[in-house]
């Protein structure tokens, strides 16, 4: 089975714990989650601050499939829902004919060493583009993520590290059979 996500402890290791010295130069980020009962805040934090644009290459690594990832609080119940847009394969209704190309030269999703990227501006001058995506919306269960830590000196780091293994475990759960499927 694929592994949808994984934490590059190797990256890590070799730049002295990069991302545990991420979370201590920007721990002010975490201020609204110290003391609260409810883990949520805490990893949400903890993921933006592991992937990209927040640190760079991001401390969690992602399939070349998976285009973006995130993780955010359940406005109407405070729940964490994980929030991942993936390439996908057309449908097949625009696969079974090509008969609504209409000679047009249509074009998918690029690929520049190995990674599906968007087209450039350029690359839009000269031809139409449809790249189809899927974006998942799913809860992430609760049980298994650490408590917020109480304040900036309880453990910050350590709460982070465990906060993402839990993550990437649950999305991989919920995400390998999918793209295990294409």
């Amino acid at each position: 089975m694929a592994k949808a996500f994984w934490i590059d402890q190797e990256l890590d290791r070799d730049r002295d714990g990069r991302y545990g010295a991420h979370v201590r130069k920007h721990v002010e980020e975490f201020a609204d989650s110290f003391g609260d009962i409810a883990p949520v805040t805490f990893a949400c934090i903890a993921w933006r601050m592991a992937v990209p644009p927040s640190i760079s290459p991001g401390h969690v690594r992602w399939d070349r499939r998976v285009l973006e990832a995130s993780c955010v609080r359940n406005t109407w119940d405070g729940t964490l829902t994980a929030e991942v847009r993936m390439v996908s394969p057309l449908p097949e209704q625009l696969t079974s004919s090509r008969e609504w190309w209409r000679d047009r030269g249509w074009r998918g999703w690029q690929e520049i060493f190995g990674q599906y990227v968007e087209p450039t501006q350029e690359d839009l001058t000269r031809g139409p583009f449809m790249r189809a995506s899927l974006l998942v919306q799913a809860p992430i269960p609760l049980e298994e993520l650490p408590p917020a830590p109480q304040g900036p000196h309880d453990g910050v780091e350590e709460a982070a590290h465990r906060a993402l293994a839990v993550l990437v475990k649950e999305l991989n759960a919920l995400l390998a059979p999918v793209l295990d499927r294409f």
